[in-house]
């Protein structure tokens, strides 16, 4: 949404813009929610060995994985039949998230346990995710892959965030994601680097005017976040301190988000 919010401050046409937004809308609704049951279809079985997710999965609750199978398809199917309708490049970045989602969860690839390769498929994917709304209303430029940047940046700090979390179910279960390779802690620290380098970058784009002068003024809440980070590493990096910080810094970005409409909105 932020990518079409950006590029469609550029675009005069109100009513274009309105249906165009509502079918990004209802189109990404779909996309996720493929992405999301696909990385479940594909992780069950592990999903089952961990205590903290066997309660939650969906053969528990009488799905059968094949019933999860084809309605994954079908959201994939609806996705870019919407995504059709926008334009050439806003299908192709969307079927590129698409393959994406699949190196990262399906067989026989599953990225997932590929360390450096996951994370490489969460920066991609923060672009394109970018992308996908901007391409409705701009031509995919170097401006749109600067901010879309940003958003990536902070995308696969996040995703480290969370192997710190998962690693000791990650362990049992033989999946070798980098906090498994190389240690928690040496990987929470490699977060919070992403999330200053991304920091760092919204400072660039604001004073370069990539995007609203009045955005740089956000990073000013960086102390914040580098308080929380550091609580949580005295904390020893614990399932409940890690989950904590998550919310925190969720909250902080979607504030972050906030500021970027209302400053496109108001330029």
């Amino acid at each position: 949404m932020l990518g079409a919010i950006f590029a469609a401050s550029y675009c005069y046409s109100v009513g274009h813009s309105a249906m165009a937004l509502l079918l990004l809308v209802i189109g990404n609704v779909l996309l996720v929610a493929h992405v999301f049951l696909l990385n479940d279809w594909a992780g069950v079985h592990q999903d089952l060995r961990d205590p903290a997710r066997t309660a939650g999965v969906f053969l528990h609750r009488g799905v059968r994985r094949s019933e999860i199978g084809w309605l994954l398809l079908l959201l994939l199917a609806a996705s870019l039949a919407i995504f059709s309708q926008l334009g050439r490049m806003t299908l192709l970045v969307a079927l590129m998230i698409a393959a994406a989602s699949a190196l990262y969860s399906a067989p026989p690839a599953h990225w997932k346990g590929v360390p450096l390769a996951n994370s490489f498929l969460h920066l991609l994917g923060g672009v394109l995710h970018f992308l996908l709304g901007y391409s409705i209303f701009q031509e995919v430029d170097a401006k749109g892959m600067e901010i879309g940047l940003f958003f990536a940046v902070v995308f696969s700090a996040g995703h480290l965030v969370q192997e710190v979390r998962d690693h000791e179910a990650d362990l049992r279960n033989g999946i070798r994601t980098n906090a498994v390779m190389f240690g928690k802690r040496r990987i929470f620290a490699t977060s919070f680097l992403l999330f200053t380098l991304a920091n760092a970058l919204l400072l660039v784009l604001a004073l370069t005017g990539s995007v609203p002068e009045a955005l740089s003024l956000v990073v000013g809440l960086y102390p914040l976040h580098l308080y929380w980070t550091l609580q949580t590493w005295r904390e020893a990096l614990t399932g409940e301190s890690v989950r904590r910080l998550q919310m925190r810094y969720r909250w902080l970005y979607a504030g972050i988000g906030a500021a970027m409409v209302a400053s496109v909105l108001w330029a």
